[in-house]
């Protein structure tokens, strides 16, 4: 959360020119419902046996970038799946970034409104240290700290073509 899968993503697909799919919105989509809506109405499990679905019929896409939420790798076999499907890139952020981007988006994330800046960078730390094992199974780790801007995001995005040896 927070670590600009989105932006990256988005930034990285225009660069290639092709398709971008966040995961959170295909589901919203295919749904008619919010990612919230569809916790409160299934539950977690419920809900990651949906997202779980959801990777599953994306991974059939070819030559496209997906972006997935930050829990869809920790669950099931979706790490391994990504893995044998497609080429997986972890966003590492520094706890003191996505505390900055977090705090300034907290009304609109539910699970983070009522948190106070102590309990939000505790949510923060607890988060990256039960994901990790799964993270750091990702093919390759990729800064996300700097994606402030237009010209931080293009750089970026350069940097990560180099890494992933994509030509644009």
């Amino acid at each position: 959360m927070g670590a600009g899968k989105t932006t990256l993503g988005k930034a990285l697909a225009k660069r290639l020119e092709l398709p971008f799919i966040d995961l959170d919105w295909y589901i919203e989509e295919r749904y008619h419902r919010s990612i919230t809506e569809l916790f409160q109405l299934y539950g977690e499990a419920g809900f990651r046996d949906i997202e779980r679905k959801m990777l599953h019929e994306v991974a059939e896409f070819e030559d496209v970038i997906i972006s997935t939420g930050g829990g869809a790798p920790c669950f099931f076999d979706n790490m391994d799946f990504m893995n044998t499907h497609g080429t997986t890139v972890f966003l590492d952020v520094h706890p003191d970034v996505l505390f900055g981007r977090l705090r300034i988006a907290r009304q609109q994330r539910p699970i983070l409104q009522d948190k106070t800046d102590e309990e939000l960078m505790a949510f923060i730390l607890k988060a990256l240290t039960d994901r990790a094992p799964f993270y750091t199974k990702a093919q390759h780790v990729f800064s996300g700290d700097k994606l402030e801007n237009r010209s931080q995001i293009s750089k970026s995005v350069d940097c990560l073509c180099e890494q992933l040896k994509l030509a644009d």
